[in-house]
């Protein structure tokens, strides 16, 4: 998962970009780049770490011009090293290209070995240097029919924000796998990721950049098409689950009444019981109040979060992830002991993380826990950009519920159905993707590129 931001037509370019790349910080904490141009020359910053640690005053004023892109990353493919933070910027005879890209393509493999074929010397182990080595292969054509060739031979996951000189350019792949949204503030232009970084800069929500649709803003006139097939939309489902802010609303719904609703329904369909609901802290607590609300029951904030503490499932490292699960959360003992608990999580990955928490639950002397989980099991890899990299690593892959009620201690363990989680969501079922949950991808996902993905356990 990543974060992608745009502006074009605003003197504060890169001082918008980075507000938005703050708000956007949960969808990336590895590291964040903002590229602009003032239609002389590109002015770049960018390193490893979070968005507060990179950019400071001095920074934000070296980054000159009215428009500007930036990027919060979290690698799936790619390895975590300084060469592939983005924007990716390239300076060819052309002009200059800057790319934040949020997504995986499935093709990869076999557009790379392609474009090495015909000359192509690639910086990066990115999927998205493909697009920069298209682009600047088409030099005769216009700006808009090289980024339609560009795009047009990519498959699987991509929401794109792109600086081509004075254009910026917006793209969402005919899936619609992953959000991106326009916005307008001061009668400049906004793209990004998630509609709480338009919120922290106060921009007005315009609309979402559609399934298969390429924006380009110059100036402040923007112009879109839609140059490739229709196809069956594929949202991704886990950006309501766990991904995307609670305050966002993404795809046409509100994140935090989504997840609202699958507790509501996870209560109908296993309730518990409790003397009370408490939630795992912050994934689980939205899920928390629409079970307690349907089950009748208290909910109890239990467990206390340590927000200096970064996200722990979009850690790279298990050793990082296995450090911080220690740190994040502290009990409240007397809200705990002696009771019997609805211990509400929005999701169970490797087991891990999940299993230190209810061992900490337990002892502080709680007298039952009953897991309930805002999803079905997670069973199968994810190739368009979620860290769900190798069967091996899926506990729900490997063991049964009940194996993994007794591996995490719990006194109960149940998922809520794939059928009330759509049913939840309050769009058509066809909407979604839900391959992490039934194995069953939208798109073709060639032999050569999943067994690439699952050997390097997501970091090709």
């Amino acid at each position: 998962m990543c974060g992608v931001f745009g502006v074009m037509g605003h003197k504060n370019a890169a001082r918008l970009t980075y507000l938005g790349l703050y708000a956007l910080q949960h969808r990336g904490e590895e590291s964040t780049g903002i590229v602009s141009y003032d239609k002389k020359r590109t002015y770049s910053h960018q390193g490893m770490g979070l968005v507060a640690d990179i950019f400071d005053e001095k920074a934000i004023k070296s980054l000159k011009g009215n428009i500007a892109v930036g990027h919060v990353r979290y690698s799936t493919t790619g390895s975590s090293l300084s060469s592939n933070i983005q924007p990716f910027l390239v300076k060819h005879r052309s002009g200059h290209i800057a790319i934040a890209h949020n997504g995986n393509f499935t093709n990869t493999f076999e557009l790379r070995e392609a474009l090495e074929e015909r000359g192509s010397i690639f910086q990066t182990t990115m999927d998205s240097e493909i697009i920069v080595h298209n682009l600047a292969y088409n030099k005769k054509l216009n700006y808009q029919t090289k980024v339609i060739n560009a795009l047009a031979p990519l498959e699987g996951a991509y929401s794109l924000v792109m600086m081509i000189d004075d254009i910026l350019v917006g793209a969402r792949d005919p899936h619609g796998f992953r959000p991106l949204c326009l916005g307008k503030l001061e009668g400049a232009y906004v793209l990004a990721s998630e509609t709480c970084a338009l919120d922290l800069i106060q921009a007005e929500y315009i609309r979402e950049i559609e399934p298969g649709e390429i924006v380009f803003i110059k100036d402040r006139n923007i112009e879109s098409i839609k140059p490739f097939p229709k196809k069956k939309h594929a949202f991704c489902i886990f950006e309501y689950i766990y991904f995307s802010r609670p305050d966002s609303n993404i795809f046409g719904k509100n994140v935090y009444l989504t997840r609202k609703r699958l507790g509501a329904q996870l209560a109908k369909e296993f309730p518990a019981k409790c003397d009370l609901a408490m939630a795992i802290p912050d994934s689980g607590s939205y899920a928390a109040v629409g079970f307690a609300e349907e089950a009748k029951v208290k909910n109890e904030i239990g467990m206390i979060r340590n927000h200096y503490v970064g996200r722990t499932f979009i850690q790279p490292s298990q050793f990082i992830r296995d450090f911080r699960v220690r740190v994040k959360l502290n009990p409240i003992k007397d809200v705990i002991k002696g009771k019997r608990l609805a211990v509400i999580e929005d999701s169970i990955v490797r087991g891990t993380t999940s299993r230190a928490r209810v061992r900490t639950i337990r002892s502080s002397g709680a007298k039952k826990i009953h897991m309930r989980i805002s999803c079905p099991p997670i069973k199968s890899p994810c190739f368009y950009g979620i860290d769900f990299p190798t069967k091996k690593e899926l506990i729900a892959a490997n063991h049964t519920v009940n194996e993994i009620k007794e591996f995490m201690g719990l006194d109960s363990l149940k998922y809520l159905s794939q059928e009330g989680m759509l049913k939840a969501m309050l769009l058509p079922e066809c909407e979604f993707c839900t391959a992490c949950f039934s194995g069953k991808y939208p798109t073709k996902i060639p032999k050569k590129f999943s067994k690439k993905m699952l050997e390097k356990k997501g970091k090709c």
